[in-house]
């Protein structure tokens, strides 16, 4: 009713007609507000899996679907996040082993849309991660011993999502979703010219949050990209089980805005097709939907089996579309990356592994009174009534303790 009332007063920033929106998008690019919010006919694809640019006319684009190849230097900052992310992802898969981490859920394999995700925002930009998308929370400037905090069991998720611009990484499927259209719909209120990046996985697209938080952007004609990570598996549920739909990315027409579909496994892609999302977004052209097709190369988490649910020879199928090694072979192509530089780049990714290692064995002070500090502003007499039973029991425990030490 609040939302209502408000937009009621402030006309400027309530709902825009979906085919006035529509119509002014796709009048940029001459087509027809129907091939608009269609995906290209083939995903776009602009580096092949061996390392090689593909033709122009072989890149899945096509009239109001074209994108431009990135700049060299874009490319080589993309790489070398790429390669750190490969290593974090590894590092934390040890320290999963070592019990220095209580849960971890790789990204190896994912580490192209991660990069390219964080890299397309501007400073002043959102990104709402999930649970799996701690190279692309970490790309985006936090720390990477605070990124994993909360994989430690830490009550806190270890950064300030304010300073950053970066949501907590979300373990309930789909919430952030909502989340971020909340802070877009704020910033469009505010006149902000804020981005917000919002991801998930194909398995997020069978939840009921999925569908409430494309219709309300689209409705009320807000900048957010939805950025889907297909990585083809809802930790067992195969994507053939969740939904027949062309692909995800049609899903958008749906909704009333632009869908296309990317090869998650190619960086030079996944940057042009964002890159653009996020400034037609910027531009006021609306929500955009974006699909990534790529593949998660370990299992779900360390907790997970996933010989159960797939095939070694599909997983091996994937392994050739390495997003490393493909970035890796185009840039040696181009002339872009040499030994020297690899090595920097290795030398780098080795720090952040050791950094890890060092940050994520230091014994965190457990401090019980801690339960109820952060619950309410103010805290309430049941809380105080709580603390203080605790606070006799911690007392009454060191007592017998020291008693019987005597």
């Amino acid at each position: 009713m609040t939302i209502s009332a408000d937009h009621t007063a402030r006309e400027h920033a309530g709902p825009v007609p979906a085919e006035d929106a529509l119509a002014e998008a796709a009048k940029k690019f001459g087509i027809t507000a129907e091939d608009y919010m269609l995906p290209a006919r083939h995903q776009i694809e602009m580096v092949d899996p061996e390392g090689r640019l593909k033709p122009e006319g072989e890149q899945g684009t096509e009239p109001g679907h074209e994108y431009p190849l990135p700049g060299d230097e874009e490319l080589l900052a993309a790489y070398e996040q790429l390669v750190v992310g490969r290593r974090v992802n590894d590092q934390n898969s040890a320290l999963v082993r070592q019990g220095r981490m209580a849960v971890y859920p790789s990204s190896h394999g994912q580490e192209a849309c991660q990069v390219a995700a964080a890299l397309c925002l501007s400073e002043g930009d959102w990104m709402f991660p999930t649970y799996r998308d701690a190279v692309a929370v970490m790309t985006r400037g936090v720390d990477p011993v605070q990124v994993m905090t909360i994989f430690r069991g830490d009550w806190h998720g270890g950064f300030d999502p304010l300073e950053h611009k970066v949501g907590i990484q979300c373990t309930p499927l789909t919430t952030q979703l909502l989340h971020a259209v909340g802070v877009a719909h704020a910033a469009k209120l505010r006149g902000e010219d804020t981005v917000v990046l919002a991801m998930c996985g194909d398995g997020a697209t069978s939840e009921g949050d999925f569908h409430e938080a494309l219709n309300f952007a689209a409705v009320f004609h807000l900048p957010v990209i939805f950025f889907v990570q297909n990585n083809k598996y809802a930790i067992s549920v195969p994507l053939a089980h969740q939904s027949v739909a062309p692909s995800l990315a049609h899903k958008a027409v749906g909704y009333g805005m632009a869908g296309e579909r990317v090869d998650g496994n190619d960086v030079v892609a996944l940057l042009a097709v964002l890159d653009r999302a996020v400034k037609l977004a910027r531009e006021g052209s609306g929500p955009l939907l974006v699909e990534a097709n790529t593949y998660r190369m370990q299992a779900h988490t360390n907790a997970d089996d996933d010989t159960r649910y797939r095939e070694s020879a599909e997983v091996a199928e994937w392994r050739a579309k390495d997003p490393v090694n493909r970035m890796r072979a185009y840039l040696r192509d181009r002339g872009l990356l040499d030994d020297s530089v690899e090595s920097r780049i290795a030398a780098h990714a080795e720090a952040v592994a050791s950094q890890l290692r060092e940050g994520l064995s230091e014994d965190v002070p457990v401090d019980p009174q801690e339960l109820f500090r952060h619950v309410f502003a103010k805290t309430t007499p049941q809380l105080q009534e709580q603390s203080a039973l605790l606070a006799d029991e911690l007392a009454r425990d060191a007592a017998s303790t020291e008693e019987a030490g005597k």
